[in-house]
């Protein structure tokens, strides 16, 4: 009952995400829900020259907002599993896996976020946007994310009770009052990665590597409402990726990489496996850095660059790799690495 618990909601998760596609499709044509202007401000204030050759959103008129695809299928599963459980009976009782201790949290930081990154992406193709982040200012989405990193590491310190870190081949770290600060450093790193929406069906494969990953992890430590839940959004991960592979038919965006992104530190502090979260997440973790590594290479180096455009992907999209051998060499990365994870959680 435990397998079914996990993979029957994965696969409703997916086939709802491929059923409402061409309903929030249709609604982000109808209302022409793309940037109008290409990224012509790079984040150190000069002019994104690469940048600009390599996007051109003026041209291609692909919306964003696809990332509602992945949480609204997620959430709809969710609840149909809940209610399910309420009127359909010990069975279906055993396949609901919204639970207090496991699963709560996961649906707030999904939801805010998602809701928040939404609003950017509105923003973001209207006239109300700012000219360097395309939508809301990065001290804005800087805020969202700590305040919401702060309810969550109040709900794990204060309502969890949970503190305990594991360090793979040392031991469990019980880290106190630590643990909060510890929290929203993780959660604002994380979030950083949230870069690597930038080529047709890279962060929808990537997500799903990762969340398929510590799935695993949970369900490996018969935490089956945390894995039911990582695999639901797998689910509906893989229905925005059907559309999203070249050429795209939607952007993920901020709604889903807001969302994905807080809700991934979650899952990492609730497995307590969060100090592996830069080995199975290694492709959000490469390009946040190389984003951060070009910027402070510009400051003090004056001007010069370690890469031809940053993030990490678009660097190579500018040395002549087509998209889609970046996209798909992520991916492979993305399974080593989050296999390598496993292992070290397994035996560390």
């Amino acid at each position: 009952m435990d397998i079914v618990k996990i993979f029957l909601p994965t696969t409703v998760a997916f086939i709802i995400g491929i059923a409402i596609t061409p309903i929030i499709s249709g609604f982000l044509y109808k209302h022409k829900m793309w940037k109008k202007k290409s990224v012509v401000v790079a984040m150190d204030g000069g002019v994104a020259t690469i940048t600009q050759k390599l996007h051109n959103d003026e041209e291609k008129k692909t919306p964003r907002m696809g990332g509602i695809i992945i949480w609204v299928s997620a959430l709809i599963t969710i609840f149909l599993f809940y209610l399910g459980s309420v009127i359909g009976g010990p069975v279906l009782d055993k396949l609901n896996f919204l639970s207090r201790n496991q699963t709560w949290l996961l649906v707030f930081t999904l939801i805010v976020g998602a809701l928040v990154g939404l609003i950017d992406d509105y923003f973001s193709v209207t006239e109300r946007y700012d000219q360097k982040a395309g939508g809301l200012s990065s001290k804005k989405r800087l805020l969202a994310v700590f305040i919401i990193s702060l309810i969550g590491a109040w709900w794990f310190y204060s309502k969890l009770e949970m503190t305990e870190i594991i360090i793979p081949f040392v031991g469990i770290w019980d880290a106190g009052f630590l643990f909060i600060l510890f929290f929203i450093i993780v959660t604002l790193g994380t979030y950083s990665g949230g870069v690597i929406d930038g080529l047709d069906g890279l962060s929808g494969g990537v997500f799903s590597i990762i969340f398929s990953a510590y799935g695993l992890i949970a369900t490996l430590q018969s935490q089956f409402d945390l894995s039911a839940f990582c695999f639901v959004l797998v689910g509906g991960l893989l229905a925005f990726l059907w559309f999203n592979i070249p050429p795209a038919r939607f952007y993920m965006s901020e709604t889903g990489t807001m969302s994905l992104t807080i809700t991934l530190v979650v899952v990492a502090f609730l497995t307590k496996q969060v100090l592996i979260l830069p080995i199975i997440a290694f492709p959000l973790v490469i390009s946040s850095a190389s984003s951060s590594i070009q910027l402070l290479s510009k400051k003090f180096r004056n001007g010069k660059k370690v890469f031809l455009v940053a993030p990490l992907h678009h660097h190579f999209q500018a040395l002549g790799w087509p998209a889609y051998k970046v996209t798909m060499r992520y991916w492979v990365i993305g399974i080593i690495c989050a296999s390598i994870g496993i292992i070290i959680s397994l035996i560390g």
